[in-house]
């Protein structure tokens, strides 16, 4: 593309005229801050580069560590938190793990080295009670702002961020319930992890409360097993041959695999079994059928998560405490009445 085209392309975004979008390039005075700023933010919408004087400066670096990317919901808060950063002035740097790739640990060692001025845990060994805590311990200790997502460690003084567990297995078998399910399942993956805790209690908590059940009644209806779609599906065996006619999920990925397990069996969704996930992942209204699952309410965590970061960055204190954020029940197409 010729400069004229550019210069042609960026006035008309910016509303101003080619000699206003050339003295703002080449730094000449007698352009008012907003008109400046207009040309600016049309440069960077049509994805041209900014001058070297004219790129921001970035107010600092911050860690974000993620387990992985596979499972859609860790991208959507990647995508929120590093936006809400950017817009903020400060740049994301994003660390995530694979099997045999960089650990936690080394994650963390990297980001002190690179000196960031804090760190945002996604679903960490935050959440894991198999897990050494003492590394955060260390972290806060040196006075480092960290938070957390999905998680909670009592022990450790700073803001955790995470969606109400026992609320979302509330909605679920509520849900099911009305539908006229009896024999309903609960699928997660290993029990080691607090939030799979939180929604097994809740699980139990519900049914007990909504179908007066006890807790030898659900042991058969329970089922660990890996997070992921071959976790779902290995987790989906005992519940199906306990007789469930739904099953609650612990994430949308796992939901796919006990869909994957029913029509192994020549079981229609929802007709035979209804299934329920957990997160609402980007493409979930897209599966067939469509996913009824519990929806994490993404944006309001992460930029809580963000906003509780950057206060301790500025020097002021945040509560150090558990944040919890109520999700929602999305009623799609893998859930109908109970045969």
């Amino acid at each position: 593309m010729s400069n004229r085209a550019r210069l042609a392309d960026i006035a008309a975004k910016a509303g101003v005229s080619e000699a206003t979008v050339s003295r703002v390039l080449n730094g000449k005075p007698g352009v008012a801050e907003d008109t400046k700023q207009a040309v600016l933010t049309a440069l960077d919408v049509l994805g041209f580069e900014r001058p070297t004087r004219l790129r921001r400066r970035s107010a600092g670096l911050i860690g974000l560590v993620m387990p992985e990317l596979i499972n859609p919901i860790f991208p959507a808060f990647a995508q929120v938190i590093e936006s809400a950063l950017s817009q903020r002035g400060f740049t994301p740097v994003l660390c995530t793990q694979s099997p045999s790739g960089a650990t936690e640990e080394e994650y963390v060692e990297m980001l002190l080295e690179r000196g960031v001025s804090g760190i945002i845990f996604v679903s960490g060994l935050h959440a894991d009670t198999g897990a050494d805590h003492e590394r955060y311990q260390s972290l806060v200790e040196r006075r480092l702002p960290v938070v957390f997502v999905n998680g909670w460690l009592p022990e450790v003084q700073a803001p955790f961020v995470s969606s109400d567990d026992n609320a979302a297995m509330e909605l679920a078998v509520a849900h099911l319930v009305a539908l006229g399910h009896r024999r309903i399942g609960f699928a997660s993956g290993p029990e080691r992890f607090i939030v799979v805790q939180r929604k097994l209690a809740g699980y139990r908590t519900s049914m007990k409360a909504q179908l007066g059940v006890t807790d030898e009644d659900l042991d058969p209806f329970v089922s660990l097993s890996m997070f992921g779609v071959e976790g779902g599906q290995a987790a989906a065996q005992p519940l199906l041959d306990a007789g469930a006619s739904a099953i609650v999920c612990g994430s949308d990925m796992m939901a796919l695999g006990v869909i994957r397990a029913a029509r192994q069996r020549g079981l229609t969704i929802p007709t035979d079994l209804s299934v329920v996930g957990y997160d609402d992942a980007p493409m979930m209204e897209f599966t067939d059928p469509p996913m009824t699952t519990i929806r994490q309410p993404v944006q309001s965590m992460a930029l809580a998560a963000v906003q509780s970061l950057l206060e301790e960055v500025r020097g002021h204190a945040t509560p150090k405490t558990e944040f919890l954020f109520r999700p929602e029940l999305v009623v799609r197409n893998t859930t109908g009445p109970a045969r």
